[in-house]
């Protein structure tokens, strides 16, 4: 049976050359690079000249970029961090994030509540999973310590107006903080190239979106703001995040950076973006009950969400997988739980309806005929269920 793996928002798989850029720090180069012997130098070398790749990518100095575990450490550290150090020099305890942030946002803003006194305010969406910078305009204050939301939702593929979502937390004050894990490698991060990123302060990326290893990420800071550690001990990545560095980790991120900024440009994003639309239209003719979820053109070139009124979500994933079809119900970092989820809720649907969400994501190599066949087994496991 052919597999077609239509979940490629939870991971992707590691490439050849990403591989091949590690394995000199897996093997002979092994060193710790806080150690100041052959071995250690050679590591340290290796981690610099990954932390002067990824900069240059993201059109920052090397200095800025903090390695981290992923994307979800990665969103901690700007917020918790970053909050807490507008704290410390005197800015208010008040933060703003989105009703549709990723787990890691959300759950970072519940900690500063609980243990730090500050108040959060959610920005809400429309039914599209759309913000509204004018809205936003209207929430933050002269204590705002920081903005926060992501440039792509993991869930519903919505992008997210971040320039002027910005310039609003930047007119009060506020630093800006973006979730940029979705986007990584679909669109350029370097703001002289991508102006959506112009506004950021901080954006946070993974490896593994991206044909990277999982379990490394980076915080890419554009702002000189104080940011306090939330990982404590030897002070490495100059103080901001302890622990002994992932060397190879971090080469693989850079190198999966550049393999995807070279090859996603704006004509591959069009032509992926194409088959993603001929995607969703092949399932809602296949499908009738079926309906889209997030905005219908600001979305992620390879993503396709419904709801599928009717049908539960799970028993839809279990069938797609029996005929070869990989996909999912929304984040990954969700899966299992019964609960609707939050991010539909907040778009306006109802529990019964979230729980029917279901989603497809892929990459540059897959086919518009692979979509196709995906489709066509997706309208016959609805039938079959339906029946």
């Amino acid at each position: 049976m052919t597999i077609i793996d239509l979940d490629q928002a939870a991971t992707t798989a590691v490439r050849r050359e990403v591989l091949e850029a590690m394995w000199p720090y897996l093997t002979g180069a092994y060193g710790n690079p806080s150690s100041r012997h052959l071995l250690g130098r050679g590591a340290a070398d290796g981690l610099e000249a990954a932390r002067s790749a990824v900069a240059e990518v993201c059109g920052v100095r090397a200095s800025q970029i903090v390695f981290t575990s992923g994307g979800t450490e990665a969103d901690n550290l700007a917020v918790v961090g970053l909050t807490l150090g507008a704290i410390s020099s005197g800015r208010g305890r008040h933060i703003v994030i989105s009703a549709i942030e990723h787990e890691a946002v959300r759950a970072s803003a519940d900690y500063l509540a609980r243990w730090h006194d500050v108040e959060v305010s959610v920005l809400p969406v429309d039914n599209s999973g759309l913000t509204d910078p004018e809205q936003l305009a209207h929430l933050v204050r002269d204590d705002t310590a920081l903005v926060s939301v992501h440039h792509a939702n993991n869930e519903v593929g919505t992008i997210q107006p971040v320039q002027a979502l910005g310039a609003a937390a930047h007119a009060a004050g506020a630093l800006f903080h973006v979730d940029a894990v979705q986007t990584a490698g679909w669109v350029p991060l370097d703001p002289a190239v991508c102006p959506e990123l112009s506004t950021a302060d901080a954006v946070s990326i993974s490896a593994h979106k991206l044909g990277g290893p999982k379990g490394v990420g980076a915080l890419v800071l554009r702002t000189t703001a104080p940011l306090e550690p939330v990982i404590h001990g030897g002070g490495q990545e100059r103080d901001r995040r302890s622990g002994t560095e992932n060397v190879a980790g971090a080469v693989g991120l850079a190198r999966a950076l550049q393999l995807a900024a070279a090859e996603h440009d704006p004509e591959t994003v069009r032509a992926v973006s194409a088959r993603r639309d001929a995607f969703i239209d092949a399932v809602c003719e296949g499908v009738p009950d079926a309906r889209l979820t997030g905005h219908p053109e600001r979305r992620l070139p390879a993503h396709a969400s419904f709801v599928v009124p009717g049908i539960g979500g799970e028993p839809l994933l279990v069938a797609l997988d029996d005929a070869g079809v990989l996909a999912s119900s929304g984040s990954a970092c969700a899966a299992g739980r019964d609960e609707p989820s939050p991010v539909l809720l907040a778009m306006g649907f109802d529990a019964d309806t979230a729980r029917t969400a279901i989603r497809f994501t892929w990459g540059v190599s897959t086919t518009q005929d692979n979509l196709t066949h995906a489709a066509t087994l997706l309208a016959q496991s609805a039938a079959s269920l339906r029946a």
